[in-house]
């Protein structure tokens, strides 16, 4: 039976082997994480590690506005043969491949992203890798309850917060894709296309400033145009 209402998410029917992801990653992930860019957003500890970023470096935590840059596997992903395949098990374009930790009793705060609806044609998917019942994940004052291994889809334009009250850290791959045929049917089979609706979120000028921040970081000439873009947005 397919979801009814306007989907703010989903959970697929797809069930990956958590601890497996966990064992592969489990030397890697110790020394390598990056604290996520956006410092006013959250109280704790809240890490991310790429698996594919540009240029391959693990520590290239932003995600790109736009889809034309190419994105290559990681060093720890080239270690890991079985989270390769949960990956290559997707099959659409993706913009960024992350594992995102959330610490012991981090917290982090009610925000809204931009454009990352399925009726945006760019989306998020959760694999939980590590979890625990003191995780709460409120998507639009919903509590979506993620279990280790499981799939969903979360329509984070619609405001969203997570708290870690529980006694060991989430871990997270987050896969941010592009919309294709293949998507369609995995969408669509679990709900009707008209179903995909909901508001255009903005970012606000302190987080337009961390994101021009990060770019510079990177020091990169394909991010001077994005860059002018963004600093536009600020003057307006």
């Amino acid at each position: 039976m397919k979801t009814q209402g306007i989907i703010k998410y989903l959970k697929f029917p797809l069930q990956f082997d958590a601890t497996l992801m966990f064992n592969e990653l489990q030397a890697s992930i110790q020394q390598q994480w990056v604290p996520h860019f956006n410092t006013g957003g959250y109280e704790g500890n809240w890490n991310v590690l790429s698996l594919y970023a540009v240029g391959g470096k693990a520590d290239t935590i932003f995600v790109p506005l736009t889809n034309d840059l190419e994105l290559e596997e990681t060093a720890v992903l080239k270690q890991c043969p079985y989270v390769q395949e949960v990956i290559a098990s997707f099959h659409f374009p993706k913009i960024a491949v992350r594992l995102m930790r959330l610490e012991v009793g981090a917290v982090i705060k009610p925000h809204r992203d931009h454009e990352l609806g399925y009726e945006d044609g760019q989306f998020r998917l959760h694999i939980p890798i590590v979890t625990n019942p003191g995780v709460h994940f409120i998507l639009d004052g919903e509590e979506l309850t993620m279990r280790a291994g499981e799939c969903w889809y979360t329509n984070v334009n619609y405001e969203h917060s997570v708290v870690n009250e529980g006694a060991e850290d989430r871990i997270h791959l987050v896969i941010d894709g592009v919309r294709n045929e293949w998507s369609d049917q995995l969408f669509f089979a679990e709900a009707d296309p008209a179903q995909f609706v909901a508001p255009k979120a903005v970012m606000d000028p302190a987080t337009i400033q961390r994101v021009i921040e990060e770019l510079k970081r990177q020091d990169n000439t394909d991010n001077n145009a994005l860059i002018a873009e963004l600093e536009k947005q600020l003057l307006e």
